[in-house]
């Protein structure tokens, strides 16, 4: 088994992962929205890593853990994930000639799955849960002997999304706040390494759905813990917190919004409305926890992380059939 759980996650690892992720990607538009601004009452940026190859922020970290598995010469990876993060392990595995396994949950977005396929990764289908499918990776890996790339405890992985945050804070280096979603958590600690660490003063702020709160339960109790997992958000869909994003979170994050399923709905229907941006549940999420957290917003410069578009064209379809998609917010 080759290992790289050890690497030291910091902003010098961020911007030496910069160096690989910019062979793939280019920077992500960092845009200011108006109406959106005058909604909130706040100067509000939208972060769009929607925009990415495989139209999710973990693309980047993909990229940076593909480079050193490449130079330990490893013979193949395999991973469990409910979408975005097997999609982004595929889709850099093939850019690198690695092989790729991607286990997912039995009731996965069929658009996720497709994707995954696209990439001549090997797709199986396993478990009802996040945590069922996690199983039958340890089996593969001990038969394979294939890396295994957790989707949350992995530095190479968190250094490469670091490179988002090292481009907000070049272009708005006057930041006062960010909002992002948490579900791993390898972009809240992403977030807390880079930003942290060149103005300690800036908030950052997690959302999560309320029927997936393990992170926001394991921040409030200042310890992991489990919960139940029943979002129809792919982008939250975990069970419990993880030790590696959560060491460096916990201490980071001013404070946690949750989510109803109905929220979540709303979100996606309102970056259509204010930002024509097509979103998955998850990623939408940063623009209601800005409502929720509107008072204290208050005149601030703030940026929602769009982190994902890979929605299902039953979400999409819910989604914009409520009125918020052609009126904006009425509440």
């Amino acid at each position: 088994m080759h290992t790289h759980k050890c690497h030291p996650i910091s902003i010098e690892a961020c911007r030496q992962a910069q160096k690989q992720v910019y062979k793939y990607l280019t920077p992500t538009q960092l845009t200011r929205y108006e109406e959106l601004s005058r909604l909130i009452g706040a100067d509000i940026h939208i972060k769009h890593e929607d925009h990415n190859p495989t139209g999710c922020f973990k693309v980047r970290g993909g990229i940076n853990l593909m480079h050193h598995l490449q130079q330990s010469e490893c013979n193949g990876v395999i991973t469990f994930s409910t979408g975005n993060h097997g999609f982004s392990v595929a889709s850099t595995a093939s850019w690198y000639g690695i092989k790729a396994i991607v286990i997912v949950p039995e009731n996965t977005n069929p658009a996720k799955k497709r994707n995954i396929r696209s990439t001549g990764a090997e797709l199986i289908e396993a478990g009802k849960t996040f945590e069922e499918a996690s199983q039958v990776v340890e089996e593969i890996v001990a038969e394979k002997g294939y890396y295994y790339v957790h989707p949350a405890d992995e530095p190479h992985l968190i250094n490469g999304v670091g490179t988002e945050f090292l481009e907000i804070i070049e272009k708005l280096p006057d930041m006062d706040a960010m909002i992002v979603p948490l579900g791993g958590g390898s972009e809240a600690a992403a977030a807390a390494t880079v930003l942290k660490a060149i103005n300690p003063d800036i908030e950052i702020y997690a959302v999560q759905a309320e029927q997936s709160s393990a992170a926001c339960a394991s921040w409030k109790a200042g310890q992991i813990q489990a919960r139940s997992n029943t979002t129809f958000a792919g982008g939250f869909a975990t069970g419990t917190g993880y030790e590696t994003p959560f060491a460096i979170y916990k201490d980071a994050i001013t404070d946690f919004i949750l989510l109803t399923e109905a929220e979540i709905y709303e979100g996606i229907a309102l970056a259509a409305y204010y930002t024509q941006s097509y979103l998955e549940g998850a990623g939408a999420a940063t623009i209601m926890a800005a409502l929720h957290l509107k008072d204290r917003l208050q005149g601030k410069k703030v940026v929602l992380q769009y982190s994902g578009c890979n929605a299902s064209p039953d979400e999409i379809q819910k989604a914009y059939a409520h009125p918020f998609f052609t009126n904006g917010y009425t509440k």
